[in-house]
């Protein structure tokens, strides 16, 4: 039995590890059977258009992948997003410094972070409840402060840089956003294996009661983790406002769902407890792999969002095995 069991986790492990590399291999793989696209789909040019519409969603999904391990939620990113790229256009608006408008913008992010963090934690609320009415709070802040219009920004600026594509026919060079979200990337996953708030966060998302028993002081590090998830969606919102060149107070409706499904489809459990960054930043790279192509094939929009609901269905079924697997 325990030979069986045995076989089982490491079954369990292997899909939890293996999947999303396996999923974007398959949907790149798809695009491959039209001789039409397979010349221009296989190009360093489309390649460099593909990670670099992937920042915003894995800058999110960095964050979301903090949550979502710890057990929580977050429907507020789409308009922190926005609330932030206004922010920082004004600031750019007003002749500040880039790095103090860099610093202010990630901070804003940071600080409606610590707001739903703490009445998560102290008011022992349901995220989903929390973050609903962040939503609409920051949505309305940013068409405030906006003006209920763009905010162009004039003249040349560093930040509005930041997403430049330099040489578009060619790979290289990468534009500095998709560097920034790689380094990124690595150190949220060092930070996530590799100390003892990486594993707080697992047990938290394991177990909140157990956590709390074994000494865990789960209300404090559910607003450290709220509060360094806003801090990634400030920068994503920076990022926005690079990409735009403009503060829009309406952009990224519904982006906290591509956020979720992206990492949900790198393997992390809505259940919590489980889910890895590296997953999560696969997950985003697959939607814009099928967006992209879906897009170069001239299918309709709504054939892009059929299949990327199937995928994330795709995906949940596969965490329910998981699940199954390990308990069994």
């Amino acid at each position: 039995m325990a030979s069986e069991h045995d076989k089982r986790s490491k079954w369990a492990r292997f899909l939890s590890l293996a999947g999303p590399f396996l999923g974007l291999a398959f949907v790149t793989g798809i695009f491959a059977f039209s001789e039409d696209l397979r010349p221009v789909f296989y190009t360093g040019a489309n390649w460099k258009n593909i990670l670099t519409q992937t920042v915003i969603v894995s800058l999110g999904a960095l964050g979301m992948t903090l949550i979502i391990v710890s057990g929580g939620i977050d429907l507020s990113v789409g308009s922190v997003v926005a609330l932030t790229g206004v922010v920082g256009a004004r600031l750019l608006e007003q002749h500040v410094s880039p790095p103090l408008v860099v610093l202010a913008t990630v901070l804003t992010g940071g600080l409606i972070g610590l707001i739903n963090g703490s009445i998560i934690a102290g008011f022992r609320m349901l995220p989903f409840v929390v973050t609903l009415g962040m939503m609409g709070i920051a949505r309305g802040a940013a068409k405030w402060l906006a003006g209920n219009q763009t905010v162009n920004i004039e003249g040349e600026s560093p930040v509005v840089k930041v997403m430049e594509k330099l040489s578009p026919d060619t790979f290289l060079p990468l534009p500095s956003g998709v560097w920034i979200a790689l380094v990124l990337t690595a150190l949220v996953s060092l930070m996530l294996r590799c100390t003892v708030f990486g594993r707080y966060i697992f047990a938290i998302g394991s177990n909140e009661a157990t956590a709390r028993l074994c000494g865990i002081s789960v209300r404090l590090h559910k607003v450290l983790i709220y509060s360094i998830a806003g801090l990634f969606f400030g920068l994503a919102g920076l990022m926005q406002l690079s990409r735009l060149t403009q503060g829009d107070p309406s952009v990224a409706v519904g982006l906290e769902l591509d956020i979720i499904a992206a990492v949900v489809i790198g393997g992390a459990s809505l259940s919590g407890g489980t889910g890895s960054v590296m997953g999560s930043v696969i997950g985003a790279l697959i939607m814009a792999v099928l967006r992209a192509g879906s897009s170069q094939m001239n299918w309709d929009n709504y054939v892009q969002e059929i299949i990327i609901g199937i995928v994330i269905i795709f995906a949940v079924g596969l965490d329910k095995l998981r699940q199954r697997q390990s308990a069994a």
